[in-house]
């Protein structure tokens, strides 16, 4: 398995350290959708449109079924004889403690959602206006319950809770664990080609390993950069709060500029350092902002509503994996929503899933499971059952009457962003705690791009040059910065929804891949003794 290193990167020259084929390849599809994007953007709009859409009405049972498979695997793995294996030498021992190792793969796989969605999904499935042209929750309706009571809130809840629960983190897992497995334990690259070898053998040196790393390297690219130009209105937007600044698009791109910067120089620093304690501050800031919307909300309602809905949640686990909805209302919802979610998820394993192989070298197969699986599924359930929980609530005590605390009406409206802010100016009377709060919210939004970003292009420049762990910093820069330039080239033509609609059709060929991933791993662990 060794020389490979001497056959795919450059060993001197402009690029030293990198695959050239790869890196051109890369540049060259990067810009050509940007430029075709911009030269048209409702027709790029409208292509793409076309693809998810066939895919979603089509495929729906194909990514349903992609993504139970990887449920079923992650636990079929952990309690099996296998659970022992360590990835890497038997008597390798983790390179990072435990709770930086958490906060960092909590940073990489879910960033900018927390705060994003928390507060406007379980309102929208709380909501029975239909507003979007489709049921606004399918299950509440079909269970009898249809008005904004606590009945369907807890209904609510536990399809938020579905969406970000361990069926996305299993394929953040799934693609992890085989990086981990057959980069540090069989000694391949540390790239998606690896774990093809129990399939193709050598020829993962080939065209097939750059396609399959190529696309892993686009969804690392268009993922960031949607979520940097759509999750910089939302900042803007609590800038706009606390300062009074026009959250316009010159206000998006400034933020992204200096987003992107604060990455560049966070992923140059390498893991250890920047991205490290980025995370590990992240964590210290999420902890105080979910404090102060425990304490100021309903304490005891919160804790049964959340209990409430996790054991929703569990009775149903089983029942919506496996729904495909025959009815166009409800097929409307679940492409909108569920497939959305499940395209999503899998466009961004490939380098979320490179990331937290990266950081995972030393601990054993079972740990690895357990810990990228259900430690940051927990802390992501109890955040999404206090931020929703508690736009719920005012809205069902609402002095005008349920529903009109006004939270609800921007959801109506898809002004999602704003979601957060509105909630937290109905939490408290006290002006500078509700001043802090929204500081606290927009410098989080902040810290969780940084992390999610850094994260991306380490990932993206160790799949260029092949697996190395420490990818040359000038490459590092370059793609850092360059990141940044598509998504405010494409804000400023408006056609960020292009490029997250093309990252979603994405998610097809990728998902193709995962399944060939979860063969090769399953026959390699078979040899094992």
């Amino acid at each position: 398995m060794g020389g490979w290193r001497r056959r795919a990167t450059a060993d001197a020259g402009l690029w030293k350290g990198l695959n050239p084929a790869m890196a051109l390849a890369a540049k060259a599809v990067v810009l050509a959708f940007v430029l075709a994007t911009i030269w048209d953007v409702d027709a790029a709009g409208a292509v793409f449109g076309r693809i998810r859409a066939w895919i979603e009405g089509t495929l729906d049972w194909f990514y349903i079924l992609v993504v139970a498979a990887a449920v079923l695997t992650c636990l079929v793995l952990a309690f099996s004889r296998f659970g022992r294996i360590r990835l890497g030498e038997d008597g390798a021992v983790p390179e990072f403690k435990t709770s930086s190792w958490i906060a960092m793969l909590f940073s990489a796989g879910i960033g900018i959602g927390l705060l994003f969605f928390s507060i406007a999904e379980p309102l929208f499935y709380f909501d029975n206006s239909q507003s979007a042209g489709y049921p606004n929750n399918p299950g509440a309706d079909l269970a009898g319950a249809v008005l904004l009571n606590e009945q369907r809130a807890v209904q609510a809840m536990h399809v938020t809770y579905f969406h970000w629960g361990i069926h996305g983190w299993s394929v953040y897992v799934v693609v992890g664990l085989c990086l981990a497995y057959f980069g540090f334990r069989k000694k391949l690259p540390l790239t998606l080609r690896s774990a093809l070898y129990p399939l193709v053998g050598e020829r993962i040196y080939g065209p097939i390993g750059d396609l399959v790393d190529l696309l892993a390297v686009f969804g690392g690219v268009f993922g960031i950069a949607t979520s940097l130009g759509l999750g910089a209105s939302q900042m803007a937007t609590g800038l706009d709060v606390l300062l009074g600044l026009d959250p316009g698009v010159v206000t998006q791109v400034a933020l992204i500029a200096a987003i992107s910067l604060a990455a560049t120089l966070s992923a140059v620093s390498g893991v250890s350092r920047g991205i490290r304690i980025l995370s590990e501050w992240n964590i210290r800031l999420s902890l105080l902002l979910l404090g102060c919307f425990l304490l100021l909300g309903p304490v005891s309602w919160l804790a049964g509503f959340v209990a409430s809905s996790l054991g929703e949640y569990m009775w149903r686990l089983v029942p919506m994996s496996f729904w495909i909805a025959d009815d166009p209302g409800e097929a409307a919802w679940q492409n909108s929503w569920t497939i959305f979610y499940w395209g999503w998820w899998i466009s961004w394993a490939p380098f979320v899933g490179t990331f937290i192989a990266r950081i995972s070298r030393g601990r054993t197969l079972r740990e690895f499971i357990v810990g990228v699986m259900f430690v940051p599924t927990g802390l992501v359930l109890l955040w999404f059952g206090i931020f929703g929980g508690n736009a719920i609530h005012l809205e069902l005590n609402a002095a005008g009457g349920v529903g009109t605390a006004g939270i609800m009406e921007l959801v109506r409206d898809a002004n999602y962003e704003a979601a957060l802010f509105a909630t937290i100016d109905r939490m408290s009377d006290i002006g500078w705690l509700t001043w802090a709060m929204s500081a606290t919210a927009t410098l989080l939004l902040a810290t969780w791009f940084v992390t999610s970003s850094d994260s991306g292009t380490l990932v993206i420049t160790t799949l260029l040059s092949l697996g190395d762990a420490h990818p040359p910093r000038r490459f590092r820069i370059v793609w850092g910065l360059g990141i940044g330039v598509v998504a405010a080239v494409l804000l400023l033509a408006d056609g960020l929804q292009a490029l997250q609609t093309a990252a979603i059709a994405a998610a097809l060929p990728v998902s193709v891949v995962l399944l060939f991933m979860i063969a090769g791993l399953l026959r390699s662990l078979a040899r094992e003794r």
